[in-house]
């Protein structure tokens, strides 16, 4: 109970638009505020008389280096489940296929909470005026409350430069703090007090029956202004101080999929060395100015916020529009991405970084089948590119393991990489074979890593990633299958979804067919600018060509299967939306280019409806921004920002919490302001009519283009453009057209509707 709480707050404090703000402590996981570096970061609960950072290292996983090749795994099994899948014996050929080509262990490893940092305060009274906020700017958590004789501030961040968590406490007037220090962990580790540190040394826990192959280290310091530091067993008191920094530093031994070598003890032992010789005032501006390098690059203004706390608005979302609060999440997705993938860090995975859980839901993995590639479709347009390097790095080490994967199993050159990776970069199908038997994940993840290039368009990443997308694509060139549609994979599944037969293992679903086209058009492209390959460029265009075509059903609908399943499927509301991938977050099908497949596809949009979860909801926004709707992609972002889909600290519900949703849907609300592609900007292509008026600044668009919005009324007041390289663009608002040439670095400024140059 919080005596002297105000009912109502008067005023929205501090930073205003880019901020997260509270009235109590975060009583669940999902209401405590996050932070981090990208490789280490906390959850801060708040607390008054008990503090708890729930911490975690990117690269703590369960187990280690291991093969789940399955010995029956072989390009034989392969080729009688082809048959099966060809004669239509499917729930045979899906029997077969899970005591065949599932890997050993048929599961993954698990990303694994590091442990808790609790801080017990000893106050000498009740704590009043509370108020708990995250500065999205600043990226520093803060708590404070009234006591006795003064008050009581804690700040929290995670730093990029340093590469440690810091707690600063600070106590004004005649308050003290009295604080004791202790350190909860799941992992197999022991706590020591050393002076006035805290040393925790172990290992990772196993996995699925993988032995734990990780060394793991933290080093806790804490330092007092006034007062007194001592050690009791095996935690820190701190006592009648007026100031205190607690310094945290977390390391592992990984140092690659096959690599467990590394120092974790040193490592932790010499960031904690050197962050103690700094002082907090500048590890504090050194991080928020690492920080605002990349925030302050794009920002969206939707008008004024709402004066309720953050948790009170996410409630009252269900029941009124509040366009500052899309502007809120736009703003929080950005953050979560800086905060959780940072060039030499391990990709956002299915929980970004933040996790408490030793098994957490799903493993908190790689799903790569569209969650993985969600959490990067914000990247580019959210003027965060860089943020996506962890990315290659993945499939440049998911490709070494994947290649094994092809040629063990399926005979074939090139890499491979199903629905699910892990720290390792486990490459076989898992859970079995109405999940895991989808060879694309290799493939959109080159599709993803292509998108990086187009928009800023920089040669050194396009050499990058040439020889991912070159293997990627021979992978097919040696398996596709022949069928009287075309070209089609085979075996594969529509990513989780069951057809009307049993089963879920198909030949040629819609959605391979489309990340081919990509695949295969992408490559060629990149091997014509590279000046390499040109024979392989040739046969793949050719290939591209003979592939299958989308095809539209009996219903009007654009067709998940080769075949018209559609309307006896199962689940007609299944929460994939993946023959759709063509449409967002491919181009090939567009409004204007494709009128007809466009029509299809809202008609399967329509049948699956508007409400999934979190990360599904996300999709279908970003479809209806593709399709020029902006009323109905506006009424299911609110459905989104309401309380069943987004937890009160603006994490997306799945239910339970998963990141993609997060990123997902700024990424579809980016797409309602500006979409790009083929030498064309659309500006403002699904404005709903709530958005009276708005800015938008920094938005990137394809070809390497930063964009500046403004309207008012609903009308575009100016649009400002600078182009990264000399080029020529046609840009579009509704049916007005103008056609650019862009100088590098010379802004073009439009206004009004009918595209006047300024």
């Amino acid at each position: 109970m919080l005596a002297g709480a105000p009912a109502v707050q008067a005023a929205v404090p501090g930073g205003e638009r880019d901020l997260l703000w509270y009235r109590a402590p975060a009583r669940a996981w999902t209401e405590a505020l996050p932070i981090g570096n990208g490789r280490i970061g906390a959850m801060v609960f708040g607390g008054i008389a008990s503090e708890r950072l729930q911490l975690n290292e990117d690269t703590l996983w369960s187990g280690g280096p291991y093969d789940p090749h399955n010995p029956a795994a072989t390009p034989q099994a392969v080729e009688q489940v082809r048959r099966l899948i060809a004669a239509g014996r499917f729930a045979q050929a899906e029997a077969l296929a899970d005591e065949t080509l599932i890997a050993r262990p048929r599961g993954q490893m698990a990303y694994q909470t590091f442990g808790d940092l609790h801080l017990d305060m000893r106050l000498g009274g009740g704590a009043s005026d509370y108020r708990r906020a995250l500065d999205l700017d600043r990226a520093i958590a803060t708590t404070r409350f009234s006591v006795p004789g003064g008050a009581i501030v804690r700040e929290a961040l995670a730093s990029p430069v340093d590469q440690v968590i810091a707690l600063r406490l600070t106590a004004t007037g005649t308050a003290r703090l009295d604080v004791t220090l202790r350190f909860e962990t799941p992992q197999d580790a022991t706590i020591a007090a050393h002076g006035d540190e805290l040393h925790v040394d172990g290992r990772n826990l196993p996995g699925e029956g993988i032995a734990p192959a990780l060394r793991i280290a933290a080093r806790i310091a804490v330092t007092s202004e006034g007062g007194v530091v001592r050690t009791e067993g095996v935690r820190l008191v701190v006592e009648d101080a007026r100031a205190a920094t607690v310094l945290v530093a977390l390391a592992t031994s990984h140092r690659g999929p096959s690599d467990t070598s590394g120092d974790a003890e040193g490592e932790a032992a010499h960031r904690l060395a050197a962050a103690r010789n700094r002082s907090w005032a500048a590890l504090r501006r050194d991080h928020v100015a690492a920080h605002r390098r990349l925030y302050r690059r794009c920002g969206l203004d939707l008008g004024p916020p709402s004066l309720l706390p953050t948790d009170a608005r996410i409630a009252a979302a269900a029941q009124a529009d509040e366009p500052a609060l899309a502007a809120l999440y736009f703003a929080y997705a950005r953050y979560l991405l800086i905060c959780s993938s940072r060039p030499g860090t391990q990709p956002a995975n299915l929980q970004g970084i933040w996790n408490e859980s030793t098994a957490p839901p799903w493993g908190s993995k790689y799903t790569i089948n569209i969650n993985t590639e969600m959490n990067y479709w914000l990247a580019d347009p959210g003027n965060l590119g860089e943020c996506a390097e962890p990315l290659l790095r993945l499939v440049r080490e998911l490709a070494l393991s994947g290649a094994k994967t092809a040629r063990e199993v399926y005979g074939a050159r090139g890499w491979v990489a199903h629905h699910n990776t892990d720290l390792w970069r486990a490459s076989h199908p898992i859970d079995g074979p109405a999940w895991g038997l989808w060879p694309m994940g290799g493939a959109w993840l080159c599709n993803a890593l292509w998108d990086r290039w187009d928009h800023g368009r920089d040669d050194a990443w396009l050499a990058a990633i040439y020889p991912l997308l070159r293997g990627a694509a021979e992978f097919f060139v040696d398996t596709l299958q022949p069928s009287p549609a075309g070209l089609v994979t085979s075996p594969s599944i529509s990513p989780e979804n069951r057809h009307p037969f049993g089963a879920s293992v198909c030949a040629g679903p819609a959605i391979d067919r489309q990340i081919l086209r990509d695949l295969f058009e992408r490559t060629a492209d990149a091997a014509d600018r590279l000046q390499a390959d040109a024979s392989f460029a040739r046969q793949l265009r050719d290939l591209r060509s003979r592939l299958a075509p989308d095809r539209i059903g009996k219903a009007g609908q654009l067709q998940e299967w080769l075949e018209d399943w559609d309307e006896a499927a199962p689940e007609p509301d299944h929460r994939h939306v993946s023959h759709l991938y063509a449409l967002y977050p491919g181009r090939q099908i567009d409004p204007d280019r494709t009128p007809d497949l466009a029509a299809a596809a809202r008609v399967s949009l329509e049948r699956r409806g508007d409400q999934s979860t979190g990360w599904a909801t996300a999709w279908r926004i970003a479809l209806w921004a593709r399709l020029r709707d902006g009323e109905r992609a506006h009424r299911i972002l609110r459905a989104l920002l309401a309380p069943a889909r987004t937890y009160p600290n603006m994490f997306d519900a799945h239910p339970p919490f998963q990141i993609d949703g997060n990123f997902g849907g700024a990424s579809a609300i980016a797409e309602m302001l500006l979409q790009s592609g083929g030498g064309a900007l659309h500006l403002l292509p699904a404005l709903p009519a709530a958005w009276t008026q708005g800015r938008a600044r920094g938005l990137v668009a394809r070809g390497g283009i930063v964009v500046d919005l403004a309207w008012r009324h609903g009308a575009l007041a100016e649009a400002r453009l600078v182009p990264m390289r000399a080029q020529a663009c046609d840009v579009r608002l509704g049916q007005a057209m103008r056609r650019l040439a862009l100088e590098p670095g010379r802004a073009a400024v439009l206004r009004g509707p009918g595209l006047d140059p300024a």
